[in-house]
């Protein structure tokens, strides 16, 4: 993939926040071809905010589940509106995958993997494939497989750059980086939601929680599988 020669995970990995941004949509090798891949959920409008004032024409890519909170839907919306974003792709599962295999919709009450497979890594892949690079909102202090996250790194499978701006803020810079540039807070927030997905697999968190620990509750799993190993491809 052109770019990747030169390991600019590499070069870029003491970078972070708008300086890691300014570095990847400015690149030549990179310029138009990185996607922003947000969930809208709590933390959202902060990558998003940042992403629309240096170049708002950047194709931000919203997994549409068809599980979401109505008030995801209605933040999502708000923020496009709020911040001017240009480019906002729905990216949904296909219609006949989930006839044949998740008629009801509940696929996520037998097997949350194949679940999310179905509905956010496999259509994801897709949309991805005429992108080089993408950047997430993951952040360390989510812990998990995402305590040692580098905020620059290739995908083993795709060679395709991966940019974790905010690898490296705590959940206080980022609400902090919210409340100074008077974003709105995702509607679930004040209702203990820390973390938002899908509305079948989402719970509020109580206090001393981390802030994921509503996520997909009662099962061991803490990722949907999008930043696995292998997925996207």
């Amino acid at each position: 993939m052109t770019g990747t020669r030169e390991n600019p995970a590499r070069r870029w990995s003491r970078l972070q926040g708008v300086d890691l941004l300014a570095a990847a949509l400015g690149h030549p090798s990179y310029a138009g071809r990185v996607a922003l891949v947000s969930s809208f959920g709590t933390e959202s409008a902060v990558l998003l905010h940042m992403v629309a004032a240096l170049e708002p024409a950047t194709p931000v890519l919203f997994i549409d589940t068809l599980k979401h909170f109505p008030q995801t839907l209605a933040h999502r919306d708000l923020l496009v509106r709020r911040l001017g974003l240009r480019d906002v792709r729905s990216v949904r599962p296909a219609e006949a995958v989930l006839a044949r295999v998740d008629s009801a919709g509940l696929l996520h009450r037998e097997d949350a993997d194949w679940c999310c497979h179905l509905r956010k890594s496999e259509p994801l892949g897709q949309a991805l494939e005429s992108f080089a690079a993408w950047i997430t909102g993951r952040k360390r202090f989510q812990g998990g497989l995402r305590t040692d996250l580098a905020t620059a790194e290739l995908e083993a499978s795709s060679g395709r750059l991966k940019l974790n701006p905010l690898a490296g803020w705590s959940e206080q810079e980022v609400e902090g980086y919210r409340v100074r540039h008077d974003l709105p807070a995702h509607p679930l927030q004040a209702r203990g939601y820390r973390s938002v997905g899908c509305m079948p697999c989402t719970r509020a968190v109580g206090a001393g929680e981390a802030s994921r620990a509503g996520r997909w509750p009662g099962i061991d799993k803490t990722e949907c599988g999008i930043h696995l190993p292998g997925a996207p491809s």
